[in-house]
């Protein structure tokens, strides 16, 4: 393995391994729902062994990520819009992207209920 390729599985295992403690999963669990052993799992996640490109979608799905973020470390962005600059909410959006998943689960839930009092107000103010 060239210097580049080693380099780009560290990363890559790296990246899986933070997604899969994010998620609060073990290296067995998520060996177990990708049908291998631990140890391929842990040699994959420290770059010893590079990991079939098969694995990618099945091992994103499961972690909650898009290939785009396992690959290369980020989600992928969105091309800017004929309009231009992106929105302040849409910056926020995107910055929140950016969050470990627990904090987007937190200011999802802060958003869905904040959305939940707005809506149920206009229905009473409505009637």
């Amino acid at each position: 393995m060239n210097s580049q390729d080693e380099s780009f599985f560290k990363e890559l295992g790296t990246r899986i391994a933070h997604a899969r403690k994010d998620q609060g999963m073990t290296q067995v669990q998520l060996a177990e729902r990708l049908g291998i052993a631990q140890q391929t799992l842990a040699h994959y996640e420290v770059g010893r062994v590079r990991m079939a490109a098969s694995l990618l979608p099945t091992i994103a799905d499961i972690l909650d990520r898009s290939l785009d973020e396992l690959l290369l470390g980020e989600p992928a962005m969105r091309k800017a819009s004929k309009r231009g600059p992106a929105s302040r909410l849409q910056q926020q959006i995107d910055a929140v992207a950016q969050l470990p998943k627990s904090e987007q689960r937190f200011v999802s839930k802060m958003l869905d209920n904040l959305l939940a009092q707005h809506l149920g107000q206009e229905s009473v103010n409505a009637a």
